[in-house]
Order: structure tokens, then sequence, then C-alpha cells
């Protein structure tokens, strides 16, 4: 009997010029998370850093839903809202979640640099897999990248 071989390939995507310049402006995330059953959570997070054009960090400092969330389903949104420009994306991604490693000390460092007292308690890696657009209008919900 032949069995075939499944891979799944997950395909990240960068943010370009526009959506990097928004982003840097942004000082709270709203980040959405869903548990495995599908049971929604949207928590403002303030630690989330743009490590490269496809892959953004969010430092666990008192995540309680957010952390179960990805741990049962590593789907997650940031949205991006700013007023001044009027730039608003929706950036959709998957979540590994580390504790030691080089990267979660360079996030721990940074977090504890800002703040002492945070607890830096793990790191959520997310790799961008797709950019929509939130604004009103005739391309509310499109999809960019």
């Amino acid at each position: 009997m032949d069995y075939y071989k499944v891979t799944l390939v997950i395909l990240m995507v960068k943010l370009n010029a526009e959506m990097k310049e928004t982003f840097a402006k942004i000082k709270l995330f709203p980040v959405a998370t869903a548990s495995k059953s599908g049971v929604p959570n949207v928590a403002p997070i303030a630690f989330v850093l743009l490590v490269s054009d496809d892959t953004i960090w969010l430092a666990d400092n008192y995540m309680h839903k957010t952390l179960a969330n990805v741990k049962e389903n590593p789907h997650i949104a940031i949205y991006l809202w700013e007023p001044d420009s009027r730039k608003c994306f929706q950036i959709k991604g998957r979540v590994a979640v580390k504790t030691s490693g080089p990267d979660f000390e360079k996030m721990k460092a940074t977090v504890k640099a800002k703040k002492d007292e945070y607890p830096a308690k793990s790191l959520l890696v997310m790799k961008i897999t797709e950019v929509f657009t939130c604004l009103p209008g005739a391309d509310a919900g499109k999809k960019l990248v």
C-alpha cells in the first residue's frame, strides 16, 4: 500500500515600507488569538517588535489567555491603526513560543532594559503569512500580501 507524505508549507510574506513605517508608530497593539475550539481573545500588548520584514516578536509579561490560545492554536492577528496617517493593516501569522535560547534572551534583555520588574516569561515569534487593509471603502478587507 502506498502512502503519501503530506507536508505543510507555510509561505511567509514580508511587510513593505509603508507597513513597516506604520508599525513603527504604534505604541499598543491589539493582538487577536483563538482557542482550539474557536473562543476568541483580544489583548493589548506593548512589547511588540518587528525584528525582520517577515518576523514579529511579542514579549509575554502577563499573558494568560493569549499564551494558552497560541499553545493550542498558533494562529494570531495583529491590528495596526495609525490615526495621523490614516493607515490601517491587519497582520496575520503563526506563532512559536520560546522560553530559552538566544532570541528569548535578547527579548528578555530588551524588556528588562525598559522596566526591570517586567517578568519577560516567554517570547512569541510570529512569522507573517498575510497582510490585509482594514480601511473602510471599496477595498476594505483586501489582501495586500
